[in-house]
């Protein structure tokens, strides 16, 4: 009998991004409610909600972090240490690899969004392990195409995600992959993967405004 096959959105977040709103409990609950059992948490600039979410999901967790690099951002997959914020690319990518860490790029040609772009994605394309090539919540369908278009001209892994940032949105876009125990063999499990890629409304974007403005005004998410 076929291994059932992990149901996984790698790049998620929880309210440790500014602009986020889901809580850890909530979290948890719209994974159950959608039967998804690999999560890759990738909060903003930090590692505090993946390492929380660690210890709270009753499945795979992956500790990433979405880096705001000082071209765009970059997602470290499988990291051990939070990378800061306002580095360059190519340090920001060497200090994911010194660690051990996959390198992901998400919505790399997004125009609303802060994408590294061709010739960021050109300067490390040694060091980038998969590119999201379908991104939920960016707007332009020919944004994620130019994306699935880079990442087939250079034999890179693509996969679809949701950038969830609130319990909404929870699995709206995933992968579907055979079970994997680390890097190395998640890379080798995303060359079986199918991908479901099903695009966000554009008023989810809306939650992360009114999500920033409340941190704004001074509310904190609870230290786990």
């Amino acid at each position: 009998m076929k291994a059932k096959l992990l149901r996984a959105d790698l790049h998620t977040h929880t309210y440790y991004s500014p602009d986020a709103l889901s809580s850890p409990g909530r979290f948890v609950s719209a994974c159950l409610d959608r039967g998804i059992d690999c999560v890759a948490i990738t909060d903003h600039n930090t590692i505090a909600g993946a390492r929380l979410m660690e210890r709270l999901c009753p499945f795979k967790v992956i500790v990433g972090e979405e880096i705001r690099t000082q071209e765009g951002e970059v997602i470290g997959l499988f990291l051990r240490e939070e990378v800061p914020p306002g580095l360059t690319l190519e340090e920001t990518v060497r200090r994911i690899k010194e660690q051990g860490g996959l390198v992901m790029v998400p919505h790399p040609f997004d125009r609303f969004r802060k994408g590294v772009g061709q010739e960021g994605l050109e300067r490390i394309l040694p060091y980038v392990d998969l590119i999201e090539v379908f991104n939920a919540r960016t707007i332009m369908a020919a944004d994620n195409k130019a994306a699935q278009r880079f990442a087939e001209a250079h034999g890179l892994p693509g996969v679809s995600v949701s950038d969830a940032h609130s319990p909404w949105e929870v699995g709206r876009s995933m992968v579907e992959l055979p079970h994997f125990d680390g890097p190395e063999s998640f890379l080798e499990a995303l060359k079986d993967a199918r991908l479901i890629a099903r695009p966000s409304t554009p008023m989810v974007h809306l939650v992360s405004r009114w999500a920033a403005l409340r941190r704004a005004l001074g509310w904190r998410p609870l230290r786990g």
